[in-house]
């Protein structure tokens, strides 16, 4: 178990020690779960009401905290507690699962494939014709990587993941079990004798540096071109981006959201969970879809928009204030 005193943790922070506690700290914890050994996070001012019911032996608190931590117990003021959380937990984060070898024995490996040094393969995994994994990747077991795909360094695929053929993954990457990039788009058209006939898919997927994609998400290959995901884009679970869709750099989209085909997103756009994005709309940087919001036409950057079909914020909340006006005079 790792413990560390409330100054080990101080020197990775260097924020400002409020009050004092003689605990060794064993774990992060949330305020209202926390024992007598543990150091927890006040983040915004309304949760300072629950630090007095609260075990925990310390907390990373934002610079404008109105409370004292009181007895035996200690603060770490910091301009951003969220970000200092991630510290603390990068601090007490257990070690990743090991690989008794560098390239397991049951992975089926193509010639033709390279294996930049340090990378490690894990069982079950099959690598096929013409794939390039730069250095330092971990392939955990049971991941399959087809024809001509490229895998930058220091990027984790987790088990479970498929990357089809001729996609193009970057550096420090994180692809999450059971996620799947480059699956056919959602292309058909009817026809008289035939019925819905398939349109071929033959573009690819290409994601830039630093992207984190979620366990069961779905990137779909373009038609023709690609779908492209910009550096720093963070993809939730169970998230759909349809064919040739461009991500901006640094978007967001939260879980069960999902963009058709031909959707472009500006740089920093947020997607709530839930929230839906018409085809071959556009959506300006710094943009904000409100969860479980249904998106039918483009949208100027820094707005930010909720609702089904969503409407700009401030619109949508005199609407639904007239409408529960209506219903409350209705029941009269």
């Amino acid at each position: 178990m790792k413990a560390f005193s409330i100054q080990e943790i101080n020197e990775v922070l260097k924020g400002e020690i409020l009050g004092s506690t003689s605990a060794k700290i064993t774990a992060p914890e949330q305020l209202e779960m926390a024992n007598s050994t543990e150091i927890s996070f006040i983040g915004n001012k309304k949760y300072e009401k629950y630090w007095a019911t609260s075990n925990a032996c310390a907390a990373v608190v934002n610079e404008d905290i109105a409370i004292e931590p009181g007895e035996n117990k200690a603060f770490i003021k910091v301009k951003n507690a969220d970000l200092a959380m991630s510290q603390v937990l990068e601090l007490y984060a257990p070690a990743p699962p090991v690989f008794a070898t560098q390239i397991h024995p049951t992975a089926t490996i193509d010639s033709s494939a390279t294996i930049g040094n340090g990378t490690k393969v894990g069982a079950g995994c099959y690598i096929g014709p013409n794939v390039t994994i730069g250095e330092n990747s971990i392939i955990y077991p049971n991941v399959t990587i087809l024809d001509e795909c490229t895998i930058g360094s220091n990027t984790v695929i987790w088990s479970g993941a498929v990357i089809r053929e001729r996609c193009h993954i970057g550096n420090h990457c994180i692809l999450h079990p059971n996620c799947t990039i480059g699956a056919d788009g959602f292309g058909f058209r009817p026809d008289p004798q035939r019925g819905l006939v398939k349109i071929p898919q033959i573009g690819n997927v290409i994601i830039g540096n630093g992207v984190e994609i979620g366990a069961n998400s779905c990137v779909d290959r373009g038609k023709f071109s690609s779908t492209v995901l910009g550096d720093g884009c963070k993809i939730d679970n169970l998230v759909q981006i349809g064919h040739n869709s461009k991500l901006g750099k640094f978007c967001i989209m939260a879980g069960n959201s999902g963009l058709a085909g031909s959707v472009t997103l500006g740089n920093g756009v947020i997607i709530g969970g839930s929230a839906s994005i018409k085809d071959h709309t556009t959506i300006g940087d710094g943009a904000i879809v409100g969860a479980g919001s249904g998106v039918t036409g483009d949208i100027e950057a820094g707005k930010t928009m909720l609702g089904y079909p969503a409407v700009e914020a401030r619109e949508a909340l005199k609407q639904w204030a007239i409408l529960k006006r209506l219903v409350k005079e209705s029941s009269r």
